[in-house]
């Protein structure tokens, strides 16, 4: 049980070392994921639709 006890003990000690972000941070990096999601999802929506005719494409030969 002690060491448990000493883990979060240093845990709470070294929280208190760690830059949180502010509000603004927050919501710009959070943009910043969302957009970056929605391109590579974008991206891959349209090679697999590319890949998806080809394929179609040669199998019905």
């Amino acid at each position: 049980m002690s060491k448990i006890t000493e883990y979060f003990k240093e845990t709470r000690g070294e929280l208190k070392h760690v830059i949180w972000p502010s509000r603004s941070q927050t919501l710009y990096y959070t943009l910043i994921v969302i957009v970056l999601s929605v391109v590579v999802a974008y991206y891959l929506g349209v090679f697999d639709f590319i890949f998806s005719k080809g394929l179609e494409i040669i199998i019905n030969r």
